[in-house]
């Protein structure tokens, strides 16, 4: 008599062949290396996307869906900013640079972009506005054109990426707990990851 044994099917993880763990931020050079490249381009509206996004410190999801009034007055592109995050529903201020301005003021111009409108508006017919996967595809798109690996980086990169500098330059976690929307200082600690970092850097300098 033949029995028939059921084998069950194998359990694949859900993280088999991915990276885990917080995506790293873009150093300096890295960033003026992505900008050169979209300006060598005229990536009119990848250059101001990308200036925004390490600008305002923004969620993908919040990113996507700014308006231009969010950001203008008329004409006027402000300075400074607020917005309500979708995750949390706590108001977050971010400043816009000149440079952020300027890259901004070209993309609405030739966008002809009007104060109701979404700034960065999707190409696909169902969506108003980009969406976070096509967010996540474009800074993939980015970091490949500078020979860095796609897997490694993502929309948390462009999020933490000014917080990390000027935490590299300043130290002062105090300071920049507010930038990214924290309400606690354990969660900068976390986010930016510089226990470890700090740990693994004077472990570097230090001879045994």
């Amino acid at each position: 008599m033949l029995y028939l044994t059921h084998f069950p099917q194998k359990h694949i993880p859900w993280n088999k062949g991915k990276l885990i763990g917080q995506k790293p931020p873009l150093k300096l050079k890295e960033i003026w290396a992505i900008r050169i490249h979209l300006q060598i381009a005229n990536r009119i509206r990848d250059l101001a996307l990308f200036n925004l996004a390490i600008d305002s410190k923004l969620r993908g999801c919040d990113l996507v869906k700014l308006k231009l009034r969010d950001v203008a007055h008329g004409n006027h592109i402000a300075k400074r900013t607020m917005l309500l995050q979708q995750k949390t529903q706590q108001p977050v201020q971010f400043e816009i640079t000149k440079q952020t301005r300027d890259t901004l003021s070209v993309w609405i111009k030739h966008a002809n972009l009007k104060s109701d409108d979404y700034l960065f508006q999707s190409r696909l017919k169902n969506s108003p506005h980009l969406s976070t996967r096509q967010y996540t595809r474009i800074i993939e798109s980015w970091v490949s054109q500078i020979g860095l690996d796609p897997a490694d980086y993502g929309t948390h990169s462009m999020r933490r990426t000014k917080v990390a500098l000027i935490y590299r330059r300043t130290k002062n976690l105090r300071a920049i707990q507010l930038l990214p929307g924290h309400t606690k200082l354990e969660s900068t600690v976390r986010y930016l990851g510089i226990e470890v970092d700090d740990a693994l850097e004077m472990s570097e300098q230090t001879e045994a």
